[in-house]
């Protein structure tokens, strides 16, 4: 009947129909909606520039999940909707299994378990606090565009100790040969090592620059 179309048509246009009874009659069908940040679609763009593959798990059905995939950016592939929280644990083993690493944003109960699962986790501020406690990083807000920054920050940040271990061993490699051959005036060691501290340090310091996007 005309409840049944409702229903139906709730779900098809990504609503999530609830069914209203009075007195063991079904007497409506209301029709929530989750309302999609303005910054969402900018963050998956963000994060897919990063190389990443962005994945839907939802408890929400088919229907509701695919309009929000779809108004992201999310490939309608990687959107697995009527999930529960054992199951979206499942999907991050069976992605970690197929060799991929997998990185877990969330905020809520039914994402702890696959916060703490994935290899990187990374909880909403305004989550609750067993996701927080589950995940590795904890965003200051709910803007999913500081997941993407989270991960240019890290991503910097090694490359920067990357490099400030890469010349600290040069250094050594270089000059302690030639300090135990005698060809190095105890001086010039000493400035060369205070010149070594200080690049690393002022190297280090460069990411006081970065800016979140």
């Amino acid at each position: 009947g005309a409840l049944t179309e409702a229903f139906i048509s709730a779900e098809e246009s990504g609503g999530t129909p609830i069914v209203v009874r009075i007195d063991d009659d079904i007497a409506g069908v209301i029709t929530v909606r989750d309302t999609i940040k303005d910054t969402s679609a900018a963050a998956i763009a963000q994060l897919q520039k990063l190389g990443l593959t962005p994945y839907l798990l939802t408890g929400d059905n088919e229907g509701a999940a695919r309009a929000v995939a779809r108004e992201v950016g999310i490939d309608p592939a990687n959107v697995f909707a009527g999930v529960m929280p054992d199951e979206k644990v499942s999907k991050v083993i069976e992605l970690q299994e197929a060799g991929k690493t997998v990185a877990m944003v969330g905020d809520g109960v039914n994402d702890a378990a696959a916060l703490a699962q994935a290899d990187l986790g990374l909880a909403m501020g305004a989550g609750t606090d067993v996701a927080i406690e589950a995940s590795d990083i904890t965003l200051m807000n709910s803007d999913l565009r500081s997941a993407a920054s989270a991960i240019r920050l890290s991503r910097k940040t090694f490359s920067t100790i990357k490099g400030n271990l890469f010349w600290a061993f040069a250094y050594n490699v270089i000059l302690i040969p030639v300090a135990a051959a005698g060809f190095l005036n105890p001086l010039f060691a000493g400035l060369a090592m205070a010149f070594s501290s200080v690049f690393v340090v002022g190297n280090s310091l460069r990411l006081r620059a970065f800016q979140a996007e």
